[in-house]
């Protein structure tokens, strides 16, 4: 099969962001909000989240609108997992992210143990396929953990918190342009985007009482949601073309 796996750009890199910040908002909002709570909140998005990488694996190539659904609710799961850990279970967030820093690193050791690489350009089977989604479900959750322990435990603060990962960011993508490893760096940067979504989401969407602009999750997950489905769409739009039309 062709590889299952966007190219990675600027617009990969957006969309990963603004889909980390509707995992944060998305989350909060039908736990609290709904009302929901966090158990009934997981078993639903989980459920979806079944669904959407079922269809993902059977596909035969990469098809944005599947690919890009798996990851927001990877994004939201993600969260829950972290959530229900340190609200439900009482574990501290010191724990939980030495706890899934510790199992991404055996994903990963396992995944090249297996496959000799961990490139994203080579997703073109199903063990591969299955070694990235349950790194990429790691480094949500560790994000997650990483980034409340950041901002919460260690009092940066939202606004604080989206310059702090922002600048990591910006010094790995430095590193890899001085000639750093390209998948490491890639990696990197893919676990931070989820601490700096996260962070960026709850500055938006929580009250100024609690360091928040107080746009309300409902609005910050419709906006950020709204800004995906055009860009998805619009990559849709890039693959279904004839070949040769897509640089007019």
């Amino acid at each position: 099969m062709l590889n299952k796996v966007p190219e990675v750009t600027a617009v990969f890199w957006l969309i990963k962001i603004l889909s980390t910040t509707v995992g944060e908002t998305g989350a909060d909002y039908l736990a609290v909000h709904v009302g929901l709570g966090t158990a009934v909140t997981g078993a639903l998005m989980l459920a979806l989240l079944v669904l959407a990488l079922f269809r993902q694996l059977n596909a035969t190539r990469y098809v944005p609108s599947t690919y890009w659904l798996t990851v927001v609710l990877v994004s939201i799961v993600g969260t829950q997992i972290t959530d229900a850990l340190t609200d439900t279970l009482g574990v501290s967030l010191y724990a939980s992210t030495a706890v899934f820093a510790v199992a991404l690193a055996a994903t990963f050791l396992l995944w090249y143990r297996c496959e000799r690489t961990l490139s994203i350009h080579t997703i073109v089977t199903r063990r591969r396929e299955l070694f990235y989604w349950a790194a990429i479900l790691l480094t949500f959750a560790l994000g997650t953990a990483a980034g409340d322990l950041a901002t919460e435990a260690l009092g940066l603060g939202f606004r604080l918190g989206v310059v702090v990962f922002s600048a990591l960011i910006g010094i790995t993508a430095l590193a890899y342009y001085l000639g750093g490893n390209a998948v490491l760096t890639f990696w990197v940067a893919y676990i931070l985007t989820r601490p700096l979504g996260a962070s960026l989401g709850d500055l938006l969407s929580q009250a100024s009482e609690y360091g928040g602009v107080g746009l309300g999750t409902v609005r910050t997950s419709i906006a950020f949601l709204t800004v995906i489905v055009a860009l998805v769409a619009w990559q849709s739009a890039i693959e279904r073309a004839p070949r040769g039309q897509t640089s007019r």
